[in-house]
């Protein structure tokens, strides 16, 4: 994946801990991974975690920009090959999908020219609720592709559907996209 360039945002799930590790491995693939964490993403890992595995600046915050003239998120969304939210929580699939923008993910989201792909993982309830069904068509109609959730033992303790799909699997999916072995 050398010189592709992903960018990996990062919602407040638990799995959040399994993005971390698919930005390293996309890194010591040869990607240039830059990572958007919302707020509440980093109440589960830290900015300093994917700075330290991708070896790039993260961006938390929409209005924190070095140089004004050329917003971060514009600058971002246009450089990406890939636009791949992992974990995407109910949350974010519904503000993606009312085309919400009160952060920097979203805002990239709505002002991106890439392809977008969105790894949703919450609760099998919250999947289920017809609420989230209707984002995630809106979304598939819009050409967003969903990967996941498979089903398996979440972190509340419940067994069903809602799990992030493991990051090998994401791996293959990311490669298949670009048409790589």
């Amino acid at each position: 994946m050398t010189n592709k360039r992903i960018l990996l945002g990062v919602t407040g799930s638990i799995a959040a801990y399994k993005a971390a590790e698919l930005a390293s491995a996309l890194t010591q693939a040869g990607a240039r991974v830059d990572v958007v964490m919302t707020a509440e993403a980093q109440r589960f890992v830290g900015p300093l975690t994917f700075a330290a595995l991708t070896h790039r600046a993260v961006v938390t915050d929409l209005w924190a920009e070095e140089q004004p003239e050329r917003p971060t998120h514009i600058e971002l969304a246009d450089a990406a090959d890939l636009v791949l939210v992992a974990p995407a929580t109910a949350h974010l699939l519904a503000q993606a999908a009312l085309g919400l923008a009160p952060d920097a993910l979203t805002a990239i989201l709505l002002a991106t020219p890439a392809p977008v792909a969105m790894a949703p993982a919450m609760n099998g309830k919250m999947w289920l609720h017809p609420a989230t069904q209707a984002n995630a068509a809106t979304l598939r109609s819009r050409g967003v592709e969903l990967w996941g959730p498979e089903e398996g033992l979440l972190a509340c303790g419940y067994e069903g559907i809602g799990r992030m799909l493991a990051v090998p699997d994401l791996l293959k999916r990311i490669k298949g996209f670009f048409n790589q072995p």
